[in-house]
């Protein structure tokens, strides 16, 4: 096999049906590899009942998204590594279509599928991910048409929710951070293939239904926004040279108070502080990436990227 579909899983029984009988209806064939996070709803059960032919790997305690999708790529040995959550569904095709697009051009790290509201489908969920100078993330077309977004293009970061990875570059430049846990890890991985000269692209034809943050409970809460927080420190203290991090100093620091006046009207000023300041106490355990002059080139141009990024954000 060629592909590996890798899902972590967290509590997410009710939602595990549709996603696993969706991976039926794809027409190329694959390895699945489910690795439950020490589900309390009856998960493991289910898998083990319903779909014998997946592997199945349990751990005894909740280890964070990006330990389990870490699991999953080193129990495979396929070239090419699908990340799905637990939430999606896949419509006929997506699977092949995804490989198709990461198949034209040797320097693409990863493809993210065109994701639609589940709920909702007159209305994009993401049609991949966006950096800014002011340590913001954007999903391209929340809350849009679908229709606007039909057009293959380069992305800065591919959405974990429903990507696929190009194994031979993971190696190089690692995987997954598990410092971070959950939320922003595809951020931070698709921030260090861009530093070694590669792309990540968005895919159009790969259609998925995302329910979205079901793990967590809600779109705002209290786990989620301490862990947003902190993991917004991690990212650009890891993959910005010192030099670079000077540069953008003053604009981070407008896009975290920006943060914080938000979250307080609803609610998460206090967690949204806190997990800032975890994240600057304990980024000295986050591995800095290593600057090297080779490298000098792809540095001027994410920040181009970035500045790029910011202005869209603010003016369109």
């Amino acid at each position: 096999m060629d592909l590996t579909v890798i899902i972590p899983n967290y509590n997410g029984q009710p939602f595990l049906g549709e996603c696993l009988e969706s991976l039926k209806n794809q027409d190329h064939p694959f390895d699945v590899i489910v690795i439950d996070n020490a589900s309390q709803d009856g998960s493991v059960a289910y898998i083990q009942e319903n779909y014998p032919e997946f592997t199945l790997i349990e751990n005894q305690e909740n280890l964070g998204f990006a330990v389990a999708a870490n699991q999953g790529i080193k129990a495979s040995n396929s070239e090419y590594i699908f990340l799905l959550n637990n939430d999606v569904q896949l419509e006929q095709g997506t699977i092949s279509s995804l490989l198709k697009c990461i198949k034209k051009d040797e320097n693409i790290f990863a493809v993210s599928s065109k994701i639609i509201q589940y709920h909702d489908p007159n209305k994009m969920d993401d049609a991949g991910d966006e950096y800014t100078i002011l340590g913001w993330t954007r999903r391209v077309g929340y809350g849009k048409s679908p229709d606007k977004y039909v057009r293959e293009r380069e992305i800065f970061s591919a959405c974990a929710a429903a990507s696929i990875y190009r194994r031979r570059i993971l190696e190089e430049i690692g995987y997954f951070d598990e410092n971070f846990f959950a939320y922003m890890e595809d951020v931070d991985l698709s921030y260090r293939a861009r530093i070694h000269g590669y792309k990540c692209w968005y895919c159009p034809e790969a259609v998925v239904y995302h329910v979205g943050s079901q793990t967590s409970g809600s779109r705002y809460n209290e786990f989620k926004t301490h862990l947003s927080a902190r993991n917004n420190v991690y990212v650009p203290y890891k993959n910005m040279p010192w030099p670079q991090l000077l540069v953008n100093l003053v604009f981070l620091g407008i896009g975290y108070f920006i943060k914080y006046i938000f979250f307080s009207r609803k609610g998460y000023g206090r967690i949204y502080w806190a997990g800032l300041k975890e994240g600057y106490k304990s980024r000295k355990k986050i591995g800095k990436v290593t600057y090297t002059h080779k490298n000098f080139k792809n540095y001027f141009i994410i920040q181009w990227i970035l500045i790029r990024n910011t202005l869209r954000f603010l003016f369109y």
